[in-house]
């Protein structure tokens, strides 16, 4: 696995599990780092767990607004009916391309792709490449409402 996408990994493990248990995301991260260093296993170097910081504060602060671009630009799948891993990849995804805009929407993409087969069911790649080709229609308008949302959340 490429040291970026282990990094995005770290993140979607702390966002996951913020998702399912309401735990605050700092907390997690700081415990799955101090994990990783008792089991010896570092595999981010600081530059990458910065980087997971950024995608695990960017789609935390961004949740609400996040699930409503992606309901509103890929309305055929239910937003409530979307497994909690792959919500979260898609969240990951979206705040990549169109909030961050360090990572080109094609690397998002496929990005998400990766994690989805890695910690998705059979389907999860292929429902995360469709969802994600929806928003991908619409990238102008998702990034707007984002960037306005974003601005409006260090108000």
């Amino acid at each position: 696995m490429k040291s970026r996408t282990r990094a995005r990994a770290f993140a979607l493990q702390v966002l996951y599990e913020v998702d399912m248990a309401a735990h605050l995301p700092g907390l997690v991260f700081q415990q799955r780092l101090e994990d990783e260093r008792i089991d010896g296993r570092v595999m981010l170097d600081d530059d990458l767990i910065e980087f997971a910081r950024e995608i695990v504060v960017g789609v935390s602060v961004l949740t609400a607004k996040l699930d409503h671009a992606i309901e509103r630009y890929a309305p055929e799948w239910p937003f409530d009916q979307i497994a909690a891993i792959d919500r979260n990849i898609l969240r990951m995804s979206v705040w990549e391309f169109a909030v961050s805009r360090h990572t080109p929407l094609k690397v998002a993409i496929n990005e998400a792709v990766e994690l989805a087969k890695e910690y998705g069911s059979d389907s999860a790649p292929r429902f995360v490449n469709g969802v994600l080709g929806s928003l991908a229609d619409h990238e102008n308008e998702v990034r707007q409402a984002l960037v306005i949302a974003r601005s409006g959340a260090k108000d």
